[in-house]
């Protein structure tokens, strides 16, 4: 499985009401109609262990493979959704594109 990381820098204080509603009413809903989108997660940061978090959201988008990944974002609702994106956040985040997997743990008995 692979997926697209979207890493989301803290908007300036005054901002963060209009960021958190543009992202969740005008951009979440579009992303969501992404053709293959197996599974999204969104992940709001409380903190390091040094202080303060370097991003502010975490939005993950998950596929089978690179491929589908790929052909999906460059559908009408990929790019639909990309723009929007684009439109109220491009100063603020940071795509990576990353295999995943998960091993179930094993505690010891």
């Amino acid at each position: 499985m692979v997926k697209l990381i979207i890493l989301f820098k803290k908007p300036p204080t005054n901002e963060i009401e209009s960021f958190e509603n543009v992202f969740s009413q005008s951009y979440v809903p579009f992303i969501n109609k992404v053709p293959n989108l197996l599974r999204a997660t969104v992940t709001r940061t409380i903190g390091a262990p040094r202080g303060e978090a370097a991003y502010y959201l975490i939005h993950e988008l998950f596929f089978n493979d690179f491929a589908t990944l790929t052909q999906s974002l460059n559908t009408p609702q990929g790019r639909e959704a990309g723009e929007r994106l684009m439109g109220f956040a491009r100063d603020l985040i940071t795509l990576m594109y990353a295999e995943t997997w998960e091993e179930p743990i094993q505690h010891g008995t």
